[in-house]
């Protein structure tokens, strides 16, 4: 009986041995190219992933690419990330490289946790819905539709800031720059508005948004099984709100021209085709997301950095501050006001290079190509990121910074279709921001982490000091 189970033992030894040994082999395997750039390819899985999200916990995102950039001497690096083998170009020549290859020789990639949370209809993918969505939002955002949305925008703005700013001595500032964003993406592509309607959303949006690029694991508590739960929940409530817009689009209480969703239960494909209701609330859904938390990161950091730097507040409070005083009681931001912000812009524009919301973006090679002399394989990921520098708000005056240095918006095909929206809304942001108050950080080290974008840790508690008269 003994030399039975000590059989037995040895048989299991063997098989975990071989086991590991596949695992290994397999992932090394992937690596077995002439010439790939230099670099780690980490553990079996999970690759660098660990490494490359923990520098995100703890503020210094940038540091997992330096560290390799010095290490290895080159702008050029393979690693392995969310466990796909990938090589991460850095700089202007990588963007460069990235943005005139879309569709030649890569193409936008997502993890498979993103298709996962975002469960696309008609057996599609993130990428696929992503194209498609790219089709539809053009009319949605073409310059006559902006135009109408600045006065929209400055109204919620306006109710905005006199419900969570005025008259408290403090606030957190990212929530209420969350609260803002969203308010603004609910109204203008679902006409919602209430704020108890818009409450109800907003805590599953911020547990989808922490899920995205968390660990993909399935189990009960974690991010991303919290994320899987929300994008359901949310899911269903705009699948009521669908329904109803189709009954009152029949009744003629609801326009066709009032929003993106009515532009979606419209509109047709070439086949003459109408979207499905889930289709369109995948759509909603990714719209939401995409519509508003990085619009909020980016309104944070202008706060941060205004709160830094006295000499930059006084440029854009003296801009907007000339614009207000023309205003009547009552009337709203246009066009011709916005396109005065030209400083105040410059400054969101640097705040987005030194801190900004995406870390970088993901490709997929689709054909075997060199770059800078090494050998990237088809199937292999690419990321890549800007290097920052001192703030400097001039550097985006004229023809503006060196080309490919500067990409919030992406580049090239894929250039980001909602880049004029989000300025509209940074823009009005401000505006109301500096007319009404000074303000100083209260915690003056304050960490910032990434979770998935780069935030203030303890979500940038400040104190208002609002301007007399």
């Amino acid at each position: 009986m003994e030399h039975f189970y000590l059989s037995l033992l040895l048989l299991f030894v063997s098989f975990v041995t071989l086991s590991l040994f596949l695992v290994f082999y397999n992932h090394r395997s992937q690596y077995n190219f002439p010439n790939l750039p230099p670099g780690k390819p980490g553990l079996p899985y999970v690759g660098e992933t660990l490494d490359f999200l923990s520098t995100g916990w703890q503020g210094r995102p940038e540091k997992f690419v330096f560290d390799r950039i010095a290490k290895f001497s080159s702008e050029v690096f393979k690693t392995n990330i969310v466990g796909k083998p990938a090589v991460v170009l850095a700089g202007a020549a990588g963007n460069k490289f990235l943005f005139s290859n879309e569709n030649k020789l890569v193409v936008a990639w997502w993890p498979d946790s993103v298709n996962k949370i975002f469960p696309f209809t008609q057996n599609s993918s993130s990428v696929d819905e992503s194209r498609r969505m790219r089709k539809l939002l053009p009319q949605f955002l073409k310059a006559e539709a902006l135009h109408r949305y600045i006065g929209i925008m400055d109204s919620i703005a306006e109710r905005h800031f006199a419900s969570g700013w005025e008259k408290k001595q403090e606030v957190l500032v990212f929530p209420l720059a969350k609260n803002y964003t969203f308010w603004l993406a609910c109204r203008l592509f679902v006409s919602v508005e209430d704020p108890s309607h818009i409450a109800k959303f907003a805590a599953p949006f911020n547990l989808v948004a922490s899920g995205i690029f968390s660990v993909p694991l399935d189990l009960p508590g974690t991010p991303f099984r919290k994320a899987i739960r929300a994008s359901n929940f949310i899911r269903a409530e705009l699948l009521n709100i669908i329904r109803q817009r189709k009954v009152d689009l029949g009744t003629g209480k609801a326009s066709v021209t009032q929003d993106i969703l009515s532009h979606m239960l419209t509109i047709s494909d070439e086949a003459g085709r109408f979207m499905t209701e889930l289709d369109i609330a995948d759509k909603i859904l990714g719209l939401l997301i995409g519509g508003h938390d990085t619009a909020s990161a980016a309104c944070t950091f202008i706060v941060k950095f205004l709160s830094e730097l006295p000499h930059v507040y006084d440029g854009v409070y003296k801009e907007q501050i000339e614009i207000a005083k023309f205003k009547r009681s009552g009337e709203l931001l246009n066009w011709d006001d916005i396109q005065k912000m030209k400083y105040s812009w410059n400054v969101a524009c640097e705040v987005m290079r030194l801190a900004p919301p995406l870390q970088g973006g993901f490709r997929e090679a689709i054909n075997d190509f060199i770059f800078n002399g090494f050998f990237i394989p088809k199937g292999w990921k690419g990321q890549y990121f800007s290097e920052p520098e001192k703030f400097d708000p001039s550097r985006f005056e004229g023809g503006g910074p060196a080309p490919y240095t500067f990409v919030p918006f992406g580049g090239g095909p894929r250039m980001c279709p909602g880049k004029e929206y989000a300025r509209l809304e940074i823009l009005v942001f401000m505006h109301h921001l500096v007319k009404r108050f000074r303000f100083e950080k209260l915690i003056p080290d304050e960490k910032i982490v990434v979770d998935p974008m780069p935030i203030p840790a303890k979500g940038l508690p400040v104190r208002l000091f609002p301007h007399k008269g």
